[in-house]
């Protein structure tokens, strides 16, 4: 599906250059694991970086509250100085001034956002995604979650000021984004559906951006569109209406790290308690293919000898996340990669697919790693809380009002928001847990500071190889280079 470029008749369309996009696309992990660095260093290397989209809001008020001076520059290019100087004033600090103290908190994902969320959630994707296009002409991509629907049409505005190369979007069905970018692009209001629990009609979230202000809007065009699948009959659904057709795909296989789509069929787990993904969730690649559009494969594809496998299959190229997320521009704390890699070394890491971590339902991979939620002496010491609540729901009341819960969040509150306790069993706060991932994990008042959960792909052969190359680490160009070249 072709989609009409906002930026003049003779540009090239989006299905036209996502034909044109590079063999290696770095996946866009975690919260600011795939940060503006990692992005910028593998799109200047010859690749498509990207950032991950998610909580970006978070990750720009707790920058500006650690007194960082990139994102200060970054704020001072967005075209809205005034939503800009609100921003400063309520959340920057001088270097080390925080020392310690708790992060001032942020307003929640809603269906009703407020004024404040809606700037903050702007201008974060903004920043991101100018930085990460800062030094070089290479494609720079952001990527989302369908699960965090009700951030998607105020991040992607902001990535879209910034000039973002490529939207990706998984975790669901992306149905909605095509048209969503297409009218963003014009500058023109947005009512997005969102997914409401208990309900018999979604909720509509409305975004105008002329809230930001009247004047200093920029042309925008249009973004490419993968979306990112782990079936062929998705892939099908998606292409057969011009409404929801996506301009390409990634076609994740269940060995990929952080969310992967659950077993098709009843649920059946082995004797680690992990999912069992059989026959009917092969991807059958010459369906894909038949469609017509490019597409990238994802999941165990991290070596040269699989990027030239994809290719041989009709792939456009590949998607890598571990390789990645343990190089040395990855926003990993150093001593959390140190320790990925003494073990990835030893051959003692182990990545699980747990069933029961996310709150999505979605299964999620867990690093084992030693001093993180995925052990049960560190999961146990958490005070269960939900204070961040981006993979929360909205839910009807009986009187057709609008709740929002969280299978992490307390299990007394989320009984009494009419959950199942069943839901409760063994999740994780993956919202605080992954900004501990990148150093930007809260501390309470009481002294708790949270603890962080690490997410890789279960194919680990590729960053055992690089490792054997760069026994002392590797720069996510050298990455590239390795993927692209062999």
């Amino acid at each position: 599906m072709d989609h009409t470029p906002a930026d003049g008749v003779d540009a090239p369309s989006p299905a036209q250059r996502a034909r044109a996009l590079p063999v290696v696309i770095q996946g866009g992990m975690g919260v600011a694991v795939s940060s503006w660095r990692l992005a910028g260093q593998v799109a200047r290397a010859g690749g498509v970086g990207v950032v991950s989209g998610t909580a970006l809001d978070l990750v720009l008020a707790r920058r500006l509250q650690d007194g960082d001076a990139d994102v200060r520059r970054a704020l001072e290019a967005f075209p809205f100085p005034q939503v800009t100087a609100r921003l400063v004033a309520r959340y920057a600090r001088p270097p080390g001034e925080r020392a310690g103290r708790p992060y001032t908190p942020v307003p929640r994902p809603s269906v009703r956002p407020s004024l404040a969320a809606q700037e903050l959630t702007v201008a974060g994707n903004f920043v991101e995604v100018w930085l990460a296009k800062q030094g070089h002409s290479g494609p720079v991509g952001v990527n989302y979650l369908e699960k965090i629907q009700m951030a998607t049409p105020l991040a992607a505005y902001g990535a879209m000021l910034a000039g973002v190369d490529v939207v990706l979007v998984g975790a669901g069905i992306p149905g909605d984004v095509p048209a969503l970018l297409d009218a963003l692009a014009a500058h023109r209001p947005v009512d997005a559906h969102i997914h409401v629990d208990g309900a018999d009609e979604p909720a509509l979230l409305h975004f105008d951006p002329a809230v930001l202000g009247a004047s200093g809007r920029p042309a925008l065009r249009r973004p490419v569109l993968l979306a990112i699948v782990s079936a062929h009959v998705l892939a099908a659904y998606l292409a057969r209406d011009a409404a929801t057709c996506p301009d390409g795909y990634v076609i994740e296989g269940a060995s990929a790290g952080g969310h992967n789509a659950p077993p098709r069929g009843r649920m059946t787990l082995d004797e680690q308690g992990e999912p069992v993904y059989g026959p009917r969730d092969e991807v059958d690649l010459a369906k894909v293919a038949a469609l017509g559009l490019p597409f990238w494969l994802a999941g165990a594809f991290g070596s040269p000898q699989r990027v030239r496998a994809a290719l041989a299959a009709g792939a456009a190229g590949v998607q890598v996340g571990t390789v990645f997320a343990l190089s040395t521009d990855s926003g990993l704390v150093p001593a959390l990669r140190d320790g990925l890699l003494t073990q990835l070394a030893e051959r003692t890491l182990t990545v699980r697919t747990d069933p029961a971590a996310s709150p999505t339902g979605f299964p999620f991979k867990v690093a084992e790693l030693t001093g993180t939620l995925a052990t049960t002496d560190v999961y146990a010491a958490r005070p269960r809380l939900c204070d961040l609540g981006y993979l929360r729901v909205p839910f009807a009341h009986e009187d057709g009002s609008l709740g929002y819960r969280c299978p992490a969040e307390p299990v007394h509150t989320y009984l009494r928001k009419g959950g199942e306790e069943a839901d409760t069993v063994a999740r994780q706060c993956l919202c605080n847990a992954l900004t501990a991932n990148v150093g930007l994990g809260q501390t309470r008042a009481d002294g708790y500071t949270e603890a962080p959960l690490v997410t890789l792909g279960s194919d680990l052969d590729g960053a055992r190889a690089m490792l054997q190359r760069c026994p002392h680490g590797w720069t996510a160009a050298e990455a590239v280079a390795w993927l692209r070249d062999g």
